[in-house]
């Protein structure tokens, strides 16, 4: 492992991963990105923008683009994973045999694999077959839009192994873009993850016209849950209060800029699953997904967390947004700490 890394490939080229991408670049670093269409490779490529995802944001000319995986990581020092969470296994799988030796691996993604309920660094672990402690987690509050806007934004960087999180930290940091270092993996990951579900919460909040109490009410009590069920597997509780657990919780639960918050949104108004997906793009939030399996996980470790299991039941089960309000509502008193 190379302490200073200068050549980092980006594999995806969505609204997160270019502006990652666009981080590392204005921080100095040689990035190459894969798209899995030639033509937004072309446009980043040929005219150092993404239209398709990020437009009228201007890439630094250090970044190139490909459609040809094998091209993209050659001679990569990094790699940087910026897949959806549900297809993280597949992609990875394919890319396995052209990894480079000694290469750190980087995740952008935030979920919880349906089926294995795994997290990310543990599906990437698995398929390279080395230890999850390797991997690098990148999460809290990364709008992706404000970044690549070059807006002051702070992240954490969370790895077992605190010199490959140095190693990122390095070669990440510039003007705008603050990276801080982590060990706590664990609970870095699952605020990642759990705020996605959550955001949707407070989006169908917006959308049945409830207002600031609820949507306080509904962040610091899904910060309850996902500090629950990090507890439960072993999280530091002080993870939870930082930029991994609260920073990312609000801004997703608050921003219009948020897939997850507007999705829900639309949900709040009365679209069908199906409506809002096309709504947006054809894009399906997340938290749409991680709240079944999040919800799969609690479950198993007998974690009570109310919010995540009236998203399943919405997005799943066809339960009505005001339903699942009236029923969280309605569960037994209890102490706020209980």
């Amino acid at each position: 492992m190379r302490a200073d890394v200068q050549r980092v490939t980006v594999l995806g080229a969505g609204s997160w991963g270019t502006a990652f991408a666009k981080v590392l670049g204005d921080a100095g670093r040689d990035v190459t990105m894969w798209a899995r269409r030639e033509q937004v490779a072309a446009d980043i490529r040929e005219r150092h923008a993404n239209s398709a995802y990020l437009p009228d944001v201007a890439l630094p000319v250090n970044i190139t683009a490909t459609a040809d995986p094998a091209e993209a990581l050659d001679g990569a020092e990094a790699v940087v994973l910026a897949v959806p969470s549900q297809s993280l296994r597949a992609n990875l799988s394919e890319w396995r045999p052209l990894l480079p030796a000694d290469t750190i691996l980087v995740s952008l993604a935030k979920g919880v694999e349906l089926g294995t309920l795994k997290r990310m660094s543990e599906v990437i672990a698995e398929i390279v077959e080395i230890p999850a402690g390797e991997v690098v987690v990148v999460t809290g509050p990364n709008l992706a839009k404000e970044i690549a806007a070059g807006q002051p934004s702070a992240s954490v960087l969370a790895c077992a192994d605190h010199e490959r999180a140095v190693a990122i930290q390095r070669a990440s940091a510039n003007s705008y873009f603050r990276p801080y270092t982590n060990t706590d993996v664990v609970g870095c990951e699952l605020g990642g993850a759990c705020k996605n579900v959550i955001a949707l919460s407070t989006g169908m909040a917006a959308g049945l016209g409830l207002g600031t109490n609820t949507m306080a009410t509904l962040i610091t009590r899904g910060l309850a849950e996902m500090a629950r069920l990090g507890a439960k597997l072993g999280a530091d509780p002080l993870t939870f209060a930082g930029l991994a657990g609260v920073g990312d919780l609000v801004a997703t639960c608050s921003s219009p800029l948020s897939r997850n918050r507007t999705f829900g949104e639309r949900l709040g108004r009365g679209d069908t699953l199906e409506q809002a997906q096309a709504a947006g793009g054809g894009q399906v939030a997340e938290g749409v997904m991680s709240c079944s399996s999040i919800r799969a996980l609690a479950r198993s470790l007998g974690v009570d967390m109310p919010i995540t299991d009236a998203m399943h039941r919405v997005c799943h089960e066809g339960v009505d947004p005001r339903q699942a309000g009236a029923e969280l509502l309605g569960r037994s008193q209890k102490h706020e700490w209980s």
